[in-house]
C-alpha cells in the first residue's frame, strides 16, 4: 500500500515557514511571515503581547492554538552562546514535569557541527552565518554552553536560529518540526476555508505561551471556552512514532483535559480510521516497565493546555491533538507522511473544510 502525499501548497508552505527564524524569546520576526501568509489568504490578523489571532468570518465556531517558538541560541557575551530556552525562560520551571527539561541532557553531543545563523529579533535580518564546535553543560549556570565559530561579531542578545531545510522523504518529512509543522498546518486550514479562529503563540517552549491566550480569552472569551492545541509528541524511535498516526490526552503534568472534547477528537479519528494513542496512558503504561527494572519514570509533559487549564478557573478548558515524532528537539524531527495526513484530515472535519489530502 503507497504511503499517502502531502499536497504540494502545504509542503510549499512548511518549508517556508522552517526557512523563517523563530528562536525562542525572539519570534517576532517570524509572526511577521505568519502575518503575510495569512492575511494573503484573507484571515483577519490581530496582533497582542505573546500572541498572533488568525480569524475568519465565524471566529467562535472553533478555537485551536499552535505555538510558533523553536529552540535556538541568544548570544549572551563576547563569542559566548547559551540554549535560548533556559536563557528566556530564566529556567523558572524547575519542577522536573517537562520534557525538554529532561531530554536536554540527552541531546548535548547532538549539536556538534550543527550550521546557524544570526538574525535581528525584530525585523529578521540577517546578520551572519556560524557553526557550533562544540556544546557543554556548565554545572555553574546549569544551562547548555555553545562554542560557535564564525559568529564573534554579535552582540549579547542577537537570537541565533539552527538553519534548517525540510527534507522529505518517500513516507516521511524531517526537520526541526517542533512546532512550525502544526502552525503551516493551521495556516493551511484557512486556505482550504476554515472560518473559526487559531491563535498563533510565542514562548511556549519556556513555559510562557498560556499566560498569553489566557488574556486573551479574559477579555474577548465567553463564560466556558473550549481550546485544542495542536503540537507534534515525541517518542523514542521511529517505530514507536509509528504505532499510532495522531496522539490525544486525557491530561498532563499539570491538569485533566476536557473529556467530552476528547471523545469528540476520538469519535472523529475513529470515523476516519485512524489509530491513535494516549499519550498519557502510554508514559503510564511505559513507566511501570521502566521503575520496574529500577530506571527512572518518564514525565507526563507540561503543555500549553494543561497550564491554561490549571490557571484559568474554569474559564478555559480543552484537549490537544499530537503528530507523533521521533528525533525530538533536533534538526531532524521525523513525522510520516501518514500522520501528518491524519492531522489535516482530522483539522479539517473539525473545521468543517475540504482538505484535499
Amino acid at each position: 500500500m503507497l504511503a499517502p502525499t502531502l499536497p504540494p501548497s502545504f509542503l510549499n508552505l512548511l518549508s517556508t515557514l522552517l526557512r523563517s527564524p523563530s528562536v525562542v524569546g525572539a519570534e517576532h520576526a517570524f509572526f511577521r511571515v505568519l502575518q503575510r501568509e495569512l492575511e494573503e489568504r484573507g484571515v483577519t490578523v490581530t496582533w497582542y503581547e505573546g500572541l498572533l489571532v488568525a480569524q475568519g468570518t465565524r471566529p467562535d465556531s472553533l478555537f485551536l492554538s499552535a505555538h510558533v517558538d523553536r529552540h535556538g541560541l541568544v548570544c549572551t557575551g563576547p563569542n559566548e552562546f547559551q540554549y535560548a530556552a533556559f536563557v528566556a525562560g530564566a529556567r523558572s520551571d524547575l519542577l522536573g514535569n517537562s520534557v525538554d527539561e529532561q531530554f536536554m541532557w540527552k541531546v548535548v553531543d547532538r549539536f556538534q557541527g550543527e550550521e546557524v545563523y544570526a538574525y535581528e529579533p525584530w525585523s529578521g535580518v540577517y546578520r551572519g552565518r556560524g557553526q557550533i564546535e562544540k556544546a557543554t553543560i556548565c554545572e555553574r549556570r546549569n544551562n547548555l554552553i555553545f562554542s560557535v565559530k564564525g559568529l564573534d561579531h554579535l552582540v549579547a542578545g542577537t537570537p541565533v536560529a539552527f538553519l534548517d531545510r525540510l527534507h522529505v522523504d518517500v513516507a516521511t518529512i524531517s526537520g526541526q518540526l517542533d512546532n512550525v509543522l502544526s502552525a503551516a498546518a493551521l495556516v493551511y486550514l484557512f486556505e482550504s476555508g476554515y472560518q473559526g479562529t487559531a491563535f498563533f503563540t510565542a514562548e511556549e517552549e519556556i513555559g510562557k505561551s498560556w499566560r498569553y491566550l489566557l488574556q486573551w480569552f479574559r477579555r474577548f472569551g465567553s463564560s466556558t471556552n473550549q481550546l485544542i492545541v495542536v503540537d507534534t509528541s515525541p517518542f523514542p524511535d521511529d517505530e514507536a512514532a509509528a504505532r499510532q498516526l495522531l496522539v490525544l490526552r486525557d491530561k498532563d503534568a499539570n491538569a485533566a483535559f476536557h473529556g467530552e472534547l476528547t471523545a469528540r477528537l476520538q469519535a472523529v479519528c475513529e470515523e476516519l480510521g485512524l489509530p491513535i494513542q494516549y499519550k498519557d496512558r502510554y508514559v503510564e503504561e511505559r513507566n511501570v516497565q521502566l521503575m520496574a527494572t529500577g530506571q527512572a519514570p518518564m514525565s507526563l509533559g507540561s503543555t500549553e493546555m494543561g497550564r491554561i487549564i490549571a490557571a484559568s478557573n474554569g474559564l478555559v478548558t480543552g484537549t490537544t491533538l499530537q503528530i507523533p515524532t521521533s528525533g525530538y528537539h533536533t534538526m531532524n524531527e521525523t513525522a510520516t507522511m501518514a500522520s501528518v495526513s491524519a492531522f489535516l484530515r482530522v483539522l479539517g472535519r473539525l473545521g468543517d473544510t475540504d482538505f484535499p489530502a
